[in-house]
């Protein structure tokens, strides 16, 4: 009886165990595979500092993210150390030697697009003066590390057709701060994926592949408007 005991104990913990793991990676948001290919030295230089929704998270490839989409077709070389999660203050625990920030401006781009500030609505009831200062603050940071850099800031990204005070209030702070840098500013963005939920991942949070694809139509469209070169050297 006893080893029939063990026996039966230890198919329930390996049940449980496969139950569990399931549940995990049902929850988890799914991450784009990893793209390998070395980066053109020849190339025009564009780093991205984002979240999620630049990471492309909820796309099955790294290559149908809207970053990626829009770098290859203007021959662009692609740095892109965005981060699931992260706000200006949002679940940011550098600020400093070792941030995105510091990583961008470690790649030397000719280009920054900045697409920051969705996740901050969800900190915005306790910490919004910190949100605040924080945007300006890495913007300018940017800005004087390379001075030589085309800024491309865009209204942050927000993905229920629901809409909290707090959106437009982020919005407003991060368009003032893309004018006192100068950066030209993408607005509307907010509302690229809005009254289409079939452009939304299984997670509900995320765009999927159609979703960046749409993304990235309508990026290149208002990239259009700034005329934007396909290449800078």
């Amino acid at each position: 009886m006893g080893n029939r005991n063990s026996v039966i104990v230890a198919v329930i913990s390996a049940i449980l165990a496969v139950g569990s793991a399931v549940t995990l990676i049902g929850c988890s948001p799914s991450l784009p595979t990893a793209i390998s290919e070395p980066r053109d030295p020849n190339a025009t230089r564009v780093a991205f500092y984002g979240d999620s929704y630049t990471l492309g998270t909820g796309a099955t490839a790294a290559d149908l993210r809207w970053s990626t989409v829009i770098c290859d077709q203007r021959g662009w070389s692609e740095f892109n150390p965005s981060v699931n999660g992260l706000g200006f203050i949002n679940n940011r625990s550098i600020f400093g030697d070792g941030d995105e920030p510091s990583q961008v401006i470690d790649d030397n781009p000719d280009i920054v697009f900045v697409t920051m500030g969705l996740n901050d609505n969800f900190s915005f009831d306790t910490k919004a003066v910190e949100i605040e200062a924080q945007i300006t603050d890495d913007l300018t940071r940017l800005n004087d590390a390379l001075p030589e850099a085309r800024f491309i800031v865009v209204e942050p990204f927000w993905y229920t057709d629901e809409r909290p005070r707090s959106v437009e209030v982020i919005n407003g702070w991060v368009k003032d701060a893309a004018a006192e840098i100068d950066a030209d500013y993408i607005p509307g963005a907010s509302r690229w994926i809005e009254n289409h939920p079939e452009w939304m991942a299984s997670d509900g949070l995320h765009p999927n592949d159609d979703g960046y694809a749409a993304i990235a139509g309508r990026m290149n469209a208002e990239l259009a408007k700034l005329d934007l070169p396909a290449a800078l050297k």
